[in-house]
């Protein structure tokens, strides 16, 4: 199709939930290629556009501020100014349904989330969160479009295969640890998978972001072996990283931003789980192995869907080094 359209996408959440929603976008590029899209993020999350090029302009809102009000306030002025065609959120909330109504764009697309929904809406979609992420957010253009885009797509020109290599990102959002969000093992199990690792003859490099300090300095304490490379502080932005990734035989993770960078990239990825949900969060492929303890707690994944905060007991990350290095050197 050639008709232009001026596309405003709304997504808030952080680096992670960016990367989910770029298949709905592309698909929507691809359904209009001459469009404008401008997407509506949280300040944290804007180095997404740095992945891609199906985003024009950034609205930067920052909904988790003191200022929440004004700063939705700031989006409906910017959306009155935009002269859009469509708008789309990716948001569950009952109240999305007004705010897009209030645009005053002509198409509406977000998830049906009751009778208000389906009246200020033009495209009111089921909501199935027990889905990959992607696919859940793609469900919110299934009436205007045919392309299904189903994986992240970046673009970052990928580097040569480090044969033998492991590179491994052991950290997580400094905002998810505030929140009380544990979802990885600690510094001292990432230590000895190093040690494993390196023992069975891998070439390791490890990298961390401004957020793993703390949690990289510790491994250096408690890793035995020196003959890996440390390579923390080399990467200057979420492009630089996923570079790097690209240059990995394998990448051993935690379930973060990075995950879904791999994802993108088709490296082959290990990913520790814990409290999150293994379905929504990774593809239903080979290329990606979710690396779980056997814990057998009934209320696995509780995060998000039964609690906001992780429990005490984390039984569900008590993994072994020994388990993690095995699955990566074996599968």
């Amino acid at each position: 199709m050639d008709e232009k359209k001026k596309i405003l996408a709304i997504n808030f959440g952080g680096i992670g939930d960016e990367i989910f929603f770029l298949p709905t976008l592309i698909s929507l590029k691809k359904q209009y290629p001459n469009s404008e899209i401008t997407l509506a993020l949280e300040p944290r999350s804007k180095g997404a556009k740095d992945l891609t090029d199906v985003i024009d302009e950034l609205i930067l809102i920052d909904v988790k501020g003191k200022n929440k009000y004004s700063e939705m306030f700031k989006l409906l002025q910017a959306a009155w100014a935009g002269h859009y065609d469509l708008v789309l959120s990716s948001g569950g909330n009952k109240l999305i349904s007004i705010l897009l109504f209030l645009t005053g764009i002509k198409v509406r697309c977000g998830y049906d989330t009751g009778k208000m929904s389906r009246i200020l809406l033009t495209h009111a979609m089921p909501l199935n969160k027990k889905q990959y992420a992607c696919k859940m957010y793609h469900d919110l253009i299934r009436n205007i479009t045919d392309y299904n885009t189903e994986l992240p797509e970046i673009n970052v020109q990928p580097k040569e295969k480090i044969a033998n290599s492991v590179l491994i990102h052991p950290g997580v959002s400094k905002l998810s640890v505030q929140k009380g969000c544990i979802k990885t093992i600690t510094p001292e199990v990432w230590a000895k998978v190093i040690d494993l690792l390196v023992a069975e003859g891998k070439k390791v490099r490890l990298v961390g972001g401004p957020d793993d300090k703390e949690c990289i300095e510790t491994i250096m304490q408690n890793v035995r072996t020196q003959n890996f490379e440390n390579l923390y502080g080399t990467t200057k932005n979420l492009r630089d990283l996923a570079e790097l990734i690209s240059s990995a035989d394998k990448f051993l993770c935690s379930d973060s931003a990075p995950l879904h960078v791999a994802v993108a990239l088709h490296t082959k990825t290990y990913v520790i789980f814990g409290p999150t949900d293994v379905n929504a969060l990774i593809p239903q492929n080979d290329n990606v192995v979710p690396i779980m303890a056997n814990d057998n707690c009934e209320l696995k994944p509780c995060l998000w869907a039964r609690r906001q905060t992780t429990c005490e007991k984390l039984s569900c990350l008590k993994i072994s080094a020994s388990q993690i290095a095995s699955t990566v050197c074996n599968s």
